[in-house]
């Protein structure tokens, strides 16, 4: 079998379902015993690195810089609230429903404050509680 470049790859990836796409990161995962970080986690932390007036400042407030968001309640517009959890986590309807039910629940782990703080805006105006830990 040929390999597949990264842009293949990518081209493969923008043919899939999200149902498609979401049984090959579940099937990724088991092969490799790896767990997927949610793409808000993992874009937000080079911006908040690069945040820093120098590196000196940058690593002092790395423990700081970090946060997790805590979906605390759903509110009246449950529905809006799952439609924010999907788009902030990339989870499917199913995954998104049962974490806003389960609510508190942590939605992101270890992400830069100004994503943090644009995950709870856009779940604030959805309808939802939202906390930070």
């Amino acid at each position: 079998m040929a390999k597949l470049s990264t842009e293949e790859l990518l081209e493969q990836f923008k043919d899939m379902t999200l149902i498609e796409l979401s049984d090959f990161v579940k099937a990724f995962e088991e092969a490799f015993d790896v767990k997927a970080a949610a793409p808000v986690a993992v874009a937000a932390a080079p911006a908040a690195g690069a945040a820093g007036a120098d590196a000196g400042e940058a690593a002092a407030d790395d423990s700081a810089a970090e946060v997790d968001v805590v979906l605390e309640a759903a509110g009246d517009k449950k529905i809006q609230v799952i439609k924010e959890v999907r788009a902030l986590t990339n989870l499917g309807l199913k995954d998104a429903k049962d974490l806003v039910e389960a609510a508190p629940k942590v939605l992101l782990e270890k992400v830069a404050k100004d994503a943090a703080d644009q995950a709870k805006e856009k779940l604030e105006a959805a309808g939802a509680t939202v906390s930070f830990k």
